[in-house]
């Protein structure tokens, strides 16, 4: 949603700052990464990058999803579509890692950040976010942001506390 020059990032399944649906998270069988659609990057650029975080993971930033090697062109990702090239997420798959904060947490973050970059990457699929940011350094002309949320309801103590006494 926030970008430069017209460059925008944007979901059909959620707004900016809004809630993420359970079927993009850990919380639901058949998850898959949400669809995407952005417009046209600045003039000159050659390479889109797609960066998902949740900056409020226990103890660091948590990467879940690196995605390079896209047009820099008006484009879109569908929903579940898997993407040219994927590099590390925080489990060190090469895959979208469902968002699942721990029970009871305010809503985490998840932060889709799209940049054009002025030259093509030449890093390889399994990447780190290292290799990535490194390879990034000194080539973004522009970045376009859209967050999403997502927390998970407590345990419901009534269901637990019946579950226990139908143990005895």
């Amino acid at each position: 949603m926030v970008g430069a020059g017209g460059f925008e990032l944007t979901s059909a399944a959620f707004l900016h700052g809004e809630e993420l649906d359970p079927s993009f998270t850990a919380d639901e069988e058949d998850s898959v990464a949400p669809p995407l659609e952005w417009t046209a990057p600045p003039a000159g650029s050659q390479e889109l990058v797609l960066v998902v975080e949740d900056p409020d993971a226990p103890g660091k930033v948590a990467c879940h999803w690196l995605v390079w090697g896209l047009a820099a062109q008006r484009g879109k990702l569908l929903e579940g579509e898997v993407p040219p090239r994927v590099g590390k997420n925080a489990h060190g798959n090469s895959e979208w890692l469902l968002p699942a904060p721990p029970q009871g947490d305010e809503p985490h973050d998840y932060v889709f950040q799209l940049f054009a970059l002025d030259q093509p990457l030449a890093l390889m699929p399994g990447a780190s976010r290292e290799d990535l940011v490194k390879a990034m350094t000194g080539h973004v002309s522009a970045v376009a942001i859209l967050t999403g949320t997502y927390a998970r309801e407590e345990a419901d103590e009534d269901w637990e506390n019946w579950e226990a006494e139908d143990a005895d």
